[in-house]
């Protein structure tokens, strides 16, 4: 196995590559283009980086024989030279992994992002369908266990989603509804599981489910049910409210 490939860490942030593009190429639409995504997908890397920066990072330059482009502001440049530090640190880290020093597994889990999201789950991509403004993507979470992701067309080219690729499923178990049955020709894509947990019997409230494949999952359940401990249930989520994370 390759860990690198594994955790993810081998390939560059989409957000720091378009940045790293701009600064070598002088302008956004080059950048854009030279990484294979669309002008708006370019633009909202830059966004993002600088909201999470809290100033901007890219301006405007004026001059030059076609009428200007755009240079990183000192901000951007520091930006770049801290992803860079990271990667070296990250890069060593994965290295010593490799070598057996597995000591260093709880500094790396300890520098993972803590989330209030409590769903967040492994899957594949199974399927991509890709529209003008969003696109549909098919996470398969176990044998026939399948969830759907709504997300823009920009945010899919920015975190490079392609087909048979692992990524994480993430969504709030407030927004996770536990059923205790089915209705006929229900068209809904939901997890079936077993009930691990649940509120005081007949009470609504926040159900563990655990899929088949081990996976616990959490939503909430309205009263009257007839929930009961190692029972059959099913979490339904709306496709808008998965997010897709990279591992």
């Amino acid at each position: 196995m390759n860990i690198f490939d594994a955790l993810g860490l081998e390939s560059v942030d989409k957000r720091i590559d378009i940045l790293q593009r701009i600064d070598s190429l002088g302008s956004i639409s080059q950048a854009a283009r030279s990484a294979g995504i669309s002008y708006k997908a370019a633009w909202q890397a830059i966004e993002t980086l600088s909201n999470l920066a809290g100033e901007p990072l890219v301006e405007k330059a004026v001059g030059g024989s076609s009428g200007g482009g755009a240079v990183l502001t000192p901000a951007g440049r520091l930006v770049l030279e801290a992803s860079a530090s990271l990667n070296k640190v990250r890069s060593q880290i994965l290295m010593d992994i490799e070598n057996g020093q597995h000591s260093k597994l709880a500094s790396l889990a300890a520098s993972t992002l803590k989330m209030s999201v409590r769903n967040v789950i492994p899957c594949l991509i199974e399927e991509i369908h890709g529209g003008l403004s969003q696109s549909k993507v098919v996470l398969k979470v176990a044998e026939h266990a399948y969830l759907k992701a709504s997300i823009t067309t920009e945010s899919q080219q920015l975190l490079g989603l392609k087909i048979g690729m692992t990524v994480l499923a993430l969504f709030k178990a407030t927004g996770a509804k536990i059923l205790d049955s089915l209705p006929e020709n229900y068209d809904k894509e939901v997890l079936k599981g077993q009930v691990a947990r649940l509120p005081q019997r007949d009470k609504g409230g926040e159900v563990t489910l655990r899929l088949a494949n081990g996976i616990n999952v959490v939503g909430f359940v309205h009263s009257p049910h007839t929930l009961t401990i190692g029972s059959d249930a099913y979490l339904e989520v709306d496709q808008t409210s998965v997010i897709i994370g990279l591992m």
